[in-house]
């Protein structure tokens, strides 16, 4: 490293040169004499440390900052505890002349000075905290020398002390660490204030830090150290919002650093909410307002006496507005969980929670800030914040900012303004606007909200107040005001509380458009939204319109390895099932995906569940009753899963396949034998994914598509599978086969499964049989499930099951692998057995009846038709289906083509 000399790149304006004589005389000839000349004419407090510790600082100041600095404090090693008051008072005055003059010179940009400061705060506590717990234990008043943390807090926690700042600390104890934890609480409180002693007492050799022990919980009553478990339950039950941002910066600076970490990854879920926190915005503004009228600081913006911290545009406010966005969604993203001021507005940015030109003015606003508090505090060595209240004083900070005074006075007030408007554009809420006109009807139903559970707390009630107008403005612009209110009504019935949710509307009211365009078109999503409110946290994540991910199953993998208990996964599947179902659901209302896509959609990331889960059950059962024997087991998706198209609404058809290799039984703690392993297995697996939990469940889930249905075993071994499909299995089982996908399992087995798939249809599906079998059937079906009305999509002659059932019979007189519908009617075309003509016609019908019924099922799981629906919903599924209008004539050439294949006898390769 280079010198100190070769790496200055600026120095103050001498302000007072006549109070600096001594040290001109003092430091002639050194290198860097104008720097200390112009620094001494400055401040009073550094000219005084030039002049007592001159000897050390004119040899230090020769060589690299870097090297000194480490030098002072190794020498702190070899203090004992009778002399460590001195001592560390002794390297306090050098380092604090050495980092003052780096800073003025140039030498070390900003946070390298706050980090030296804090290195120097780091190294006072661990040494007090280390001589005085070695101290009670040879006293033997401590069993032993662990169990007590000192946490950094604030700006030491971040390492951003600044120049005269105090230090905050919370002292905590691990009680489980001793035998008799109030014996070592007595000894580690008279620990805690001995350390306060040694840091903060003035002698006449000066003093360490001042330091402030009040931020730890409920500091009122509470003694200096603090035991986890109380400090724990504190915050479980009555921490607050600036104890959570308080957290955001702790960090374990001396001690038993291993148990502080403990400690600070149990508050992890107090810190960091699970949902986006927008009520978090109101708890910092009403801070900030709080702060401001206790300091009188509401006043109208002027230099003189301004509070550089605490005023306007001051630095809190840059820490306010980066840590109100951590609060908000680091509890997501972990990105954002930075502890540094600039980390924080850099991840913000980075992830599109904040925008970048803001960041970067604020970033640069706050260095500024940052350097200028240092030099009103170099001035007299005074925790201080307010400028200067005389223009003389101004003057001075100028000249020790090495500008005019006219160029500092307007840099400082625009960076003061720019600051001003960013964060209070942040923290203040639009007004909101007039109420409309409503109807008597309207006004009953809305008279009525204030009963509702979500608006019974008084901040709740005063949040809506503000939403309310909005909202009932941007209903009257619905098809139907009327429905999309009733809807609305719903939503906030069924709201168990309002805080977090409407904090959420009030600070983007882009999703007061989404809830009014859901509530005017999707009642049924409306009333999802009410139970599963938390899935708008992934509207405002920054990709949430983003196109579809390309391996979805990838996503929710990485997020369920993260995580331990087992619980705690089948949690975290739920939540992200449930905003990845919901954003399906929003991109089709909206038209940004046809419900071809949506289909397609919905059985990606039922087989992303599937594949994600599979193994975390299979691993949580291993652990009990030992590895799956052999190959393990595998999953099929049938039906619609299999096939790849599901809808809003979709149940989950899937079979458990094993292949034990013949192992008769598991290893495991609690063996079982191999048939009781696998059923079991499988039905921890569909407890794991149709389970409901406070979190909901995923999907319900259908095994009876097994062999022998009901009556089988829940897990099929893959000869028994292969045994029955080739000497027992109906017709209609067969045909269900060729829409079988494998969906998890081990890689040999489900290639092995795929195979045998493949052979069975080949084999099953030659001969008149089948064509007589499917006529039964579809009769049978007719019979049992008869469609209702002409916008029927799915039940009766010639309508999605009607037309499944057909391409099914298809594939499987054609042997083909193909699992989709329209894929199975192409198979039969190029195989010759049915005419290109009705295949098309087929094709179109079904197309319409499947956009049709995945939009239906979206706005209502039971409604029949449009017709039944309200004006919103109407118009969306008629506007989803195109081709809606034809479909009575299309449903009857379906069935036409359809029975006229199945009458025709010999071996149905004659066209239609």
């Amino acid at each position: 490293m280079t010198n100190f000399a070769a790496r200055m790149t600026r120095h103050p304006i001498p302000y007072d040169l006549a109070a600096a004589d001594a040290v001109a005389q003092a430091y002639a000839g050194h290198p860097v004499v104008d720097l200390l000349v112009a620094s001494a004419a400055c401040s009073p407090y550094l000219r005084g440390l030039m002049l007592s510790e001159g000897a050390w600082l004119s040899d230090a100041l020769l060589g690299a900052p870097e090297t000194a600095l480490d030098a002072e404090l190794a020498r702190l090693d070899t203090a004992n505890l009778s002399s460590l008051p001195n001592d560390l008072r002794r390297v306090k005055r050098r380092l604090a002349a050495l980092i003052a003059l780096a800073d003025l010179g140039g030498v070390w940009p900003t946070m390298q000075v706050t980090l030296a400061l804090t290195r120097l705060a780091d190294r006072a506590v661990q040494l007090c905290v280390s001589h005085l717990i070695h101290d009670e234990v040879a006293r033997g008043k401590l069993p032993l020398d662990a169990g007590m943390v000192v946490l950094a807090m604030g700006k030491m926690g971040a390492k951003e002390l600044n120049y005269s700042s105090d230090i905050d600390l919370i002292c905590l104890f691990d009680q489980d660490s001793y035998s008799d934890p109030q014996e070592a609480r007595t000894a580690l409180i008279r620990v805690t204030r001995r350390m306060t002693a040694i840091l903060s007492d003035v002698t006449d050799q000066g003093y360490v830090f001042r330091t402030d022990l009040r931020l730890r919980p409920d500091a009122a009553v509470t003694p200096v150290c603090v035991s986890m478990a109380s400090a724990e339950r504190y915050y479980e039950a009555e921490g607050r919002t600036w104890e959570r941002a308080a957290y955001i910066k702790a960090r374990p600076c001396a001690g038993d650093i291993i148990a502080g970490q403990r400690f600070l990854q149990t508050l992890t879920p107090f810190v960091w909410r699970k949902h986006l926190d927008f009520a978090a915005i109101q708890d910092a503004h009403d801070m900030r307002l709080r702060i401001r009228a206790h300091r009188g600081l509401n006043g109208a913006l002027r230099l003189e006496g301004h509070n550089l911290k605490l005023g306007q545009g001051g630095i809190r406010e840059i820490e306010f507005y980066a840590q109100t966005r951590q609060l908000i969604a680091g509890g997501r993203d972990m990105s954002l969980r930075n502890p540094t001021t600039l980390g924080a507005l850099a991840a913000l940015a980075a992830n599109g929670w904040i925008k970048q030109d803001e960041a970067a003015a604020l970033s640069q606003n706050y260095l500024a800030h940052r350097d200028l508090e240092h030099r009103l505090q170099m001035v007299n060595d005074a925790q201080t914040h307010d400028l200067p209240t005389t223009a003389q004083g101004i003057d001075r900070m100028a000249a020790f900012s090495g500008q005019d005074s006219t160029m500092f006075r307007a840099g400082l007030l625009a960076r003061l303004a720019q600051t001003d408007r960013i964060t209070t554009g942040f923290f203040t809420p639009e007004p909101a606007p007039q109420v409309p006109i409503l109807t008597p009807q309207q006004s009953l139903i809305v008279a009525g909200w204030a009963q509702y559970p979500a608006l019974r707390s008084a901040r709740a009630a005063t949040i809506f107040g503000r939403l309310a107008p909005l909202m009932l403005a941007r209903l009257q612009t619905a098809a139907n005001p009327d429905e999309a209110l009733i809807a609305l009504d719903g939503f906030l019935a069924g709201l168990p509380a309002g805080v977090q949710i409407f904090s959420l509307f009030d600070a983007n009211p882009q999703l007061v458009d989404l809830i009014v365009d859901i509530a005017a078109t999707a009642p049924q999503l409306a009333a999802y939204l009410s139970r599963h409110s938390a899935v708008l946290d992934a509207v405002l994540g920054g990709s949430f319109f983003a196109p579809w991910p390309v391996d979805m199953a990838k996503l929710l993998t990485q997020i369920l390895e993260r995580l331990s208990d087992y619980e705690h996964k089948l949690d975290a599947a739920r939540l992200w099932q449930k905003e990845w179902h919901f954003r399906i659901g929003v991109h089709l209302l909206r038209g940004l995906i046809s419900p071809d896509q949506a289909g397609r959609q919905y059985s990606d990331l039922a087989n992303a569940v599937i594949l994600a889960l599979w193994p975390v059950v299979c691993t949580e059962f291993s652990r009990r009753h030992g590895a799956p024997p052999g190959r393990g087991a595998a999953v099929l998706g049938m039906g619609s899963l299999g096939a790849g198209r599901l809808n809003a609404a979709s149940d989950l058809d899937v079979i458990v396949i094993y292949d034990a290799l013949g192992q008769e039984v598991s290893d495991g703690p609690r063996p079982l034998a191999t048939r009781q392993y696998f059923a079991r297995l499988t039905q921890s697996f569909v407890t794991a994914v149709s389970a409901q939990t406070a979190k909901g469940r995923l999907y319900e889930v259908d095994v009876r598509l097994r062999p022998s249905g009901r009556k089988g075993p829940v897990a099929t071994s893959l000869a028994a599978f292969h045994s029955y499909q080739m000497d027992e299995a109906w017709t209609w089982e067969h045909l269900a086969l060729t829409r079988a996908r494998v969906m998890a399992g081990d890689a040999d087995l489900t290639k092995d499964i795929e195979t045998l798939r493949l052979q069975i249809i080949a084999r099953k599906g030659q001969g008149t049989q089948v064509l007589d079998d499917v006529a039964d059937m579809r009769a049978r079906l007719a019979a049992a499930k008869s469609g209702q009305g002409v916008w029927e999509a799915k039940l009766g002659a010639g309508r999605m099951m009607d037309i499944e059932l057909f391409a099914q019979t298809l594939a499987l007189q054609t042997a083909s692998p193909a699992r989709s519908a329209l894929d199975q009617m192409a198979a039969g075309v190029l195989a010759g057995k049915l005419s290109q003509s009705d295949g098309q016609e087929l094709a179109a019908a079904y197309r319409v009846m499947a956009d049709l019924q995945t939009a239906l099922r979206l706005v209502s799981h039971s409604a029949n038709g449009p017709a039944t629906l309200g004006q919103g919903a109407g118009d969306f599924v008629v506007r989803s289906a195109q081709g809606i209008g034809s479909l009575g004539a299309m449903g009857a050439r379906a069935d036409e083509i359809i029975t006229a294949y199945l009458a025709r006898k010999g071996d149905g390769d004659a066209t239609g």
